[in-house]
This record gives C-alpha cells, sequence and structure tokens, in this order.
C-alpha cells in the first residue's frame, strides 16, 4: 500500500497491484514553499512511479535543514532503496545543500531518481558510481571550508583581533558597575539600568579592575 504522510497524513490506495516479497522500498518526497501552492502534482507523479510511501511538507525551500518530512523519510531509507524526488528544484536549492542530501543517501546505501531530471537517475551503476564522487567532492569541500576557518582563526589571533562577539559595556562601564556593586546595589537593577542580564553583572563584579 502506498501511504502518504505530511501535515495531513492519508492513506492512498495502491495505482498497481503490489508485489509480494519485495525488500527495495521506494520512499518519495515533495515539497512546496507557501501553503497556498499544492502538492497534487507531485504526489501524482510519485504515486505513478509506485513509490512505497510518500513523504510531503509545506517548507522553506532556502536549505534542507528543519525540514521534519524530509528528516522521516531519509529516516526510512535502507540499504538499496531509492529516494524518489518528483522535482528536484523542490528537494534543494543550492548545489552543496543537494550534494549533502545526495551524501546522506549515499552514506545508507540507498540511491536516488529525481523524476524531472532523468540525468539525476543514480540508481544505475553510473549514476551510483557519480553519487560516490560527488559524495567524496563535498567531504573534501567540507574539510576545505574548515581549514579555511581554523587558518582564518590563526592569522586574526596573530594579529591581535579578538574573535566572538563585541562586548556591549565599555571598560569604563565595568568599573561604573564595581562600583555600584560595592555601594549594596542589585545585580537585577544594575543590570535593568544597563539594559543587560544580570549574569553580565555578576561577572563584571567579580573581575578585577585592570
Amino acid at each position: 500500500m502506498c501511504a502518504l504522510y505530511g501535515t495531513n497524513t492519508r492513506v492512498f490506495v495502491p495505482l498497481v497491484k503490489q508485489r509480494l516479497n519485495r525488500t527495495v522500498k521506494k520512499i518519495g518526497y515533495a515539497r512546496v514553499s507557501s501553503k497556498q501552492q499544492s502538492l497534487d502534482r507531485q504526489i501524482a507523479a510519485l504515486k505513478f512511479y509506485e513509490c512505497d510511501v510518500i513523504f510531503s511538507e509545506k517548507a522553506s525551500g532556502k536549505t534542507t535543514r528543519d525540514r521534519p518530512q524530509l528528516d522521516r523519510a531519509l529516516a526510512r531509507l535502507a540499504p538499496d532503496d531509492v529516494f524518489v524526488v518528483a522535482e528536484w528544484d523542490r528537494a534543494t536549492r543550492s548545489m552543496m545543500d543537494g550534494i549533502a542530501l545526495m551524501t546522506q543517501i549515499h552514506a545508507k546505501g540507498a540511491t536516488i531518481m529525481v523524476l524531472d531530471r532523468k540525468a539525476l537517475d543514480l540508481t544505475t551503476p553510473m549514476g551510483k558510481g557519480l553519487l560516490g564522487l560527488l559524495s567524496a567532492v563535498y567531504e573534501e569541500e567540507r574539510t576545505r571550508i574548515r581549514a579555511r576557518a581554523r587558518q582564518g582563526i590563526a592569522e586574526a589571533r596573530r594579529n591581535g583581533k579578538t574573535m566572538g562577539r563585541k562586548p556591549t559595556l565599555s571598560a569604563a562601564d565595568a568599573t561604573a558597575i564595581r562600583g555600584l556593586v560595592r555601594e549594596g546595589q542589585s545585580y537585577r537593577s544594575i543590570a535593568r539600568s544597563y539594559k543587560v542580564g544580570h549574569p553580565m553583572i555578576a561577572r563584571i563584579a567579580k573581575q578585577r579592575e585592570a
């Protein structure tokens, strides 16, 4: 039976007779950006392709994060299963997010079929080889990004730059705050005056004068 999961969960009647003793599953995924858009076209295409399970949602396409139905679809994948997408630009909008998605699927031993992009049929031997190559490229790029970030931080520190968020209170403010604390004012009342949290006032109060 082909089931559809989304905001409103429904079970659809299969278009063809279910095959017996099947181990490989077709996991379908459909997405639109807004509540006004319809999922019907994508779902119809996934049903026509005989997906065993279809997950759908209405969520932003800027990133593959914060998409609960996509997470559920990926969690259902087992080795040799096929992750089926009706429209590739609905699954991901950026190249790196797309490769990251492929890498997740490849790590599970599953493959990908994109119905509106025949060139993205990664269920063939050549497609599986391409999927492995893309996964390797993605991991290499992530390694390079992390290395560049570490180099940038090290260079900034060598040049005397302070990393992290800029302080909201000046050295003069800190001196004044410690004076108010010595006078007996509470951390909370001082925090309200300076429009900061009282834990910050407590930290300043415990610091020694420079």
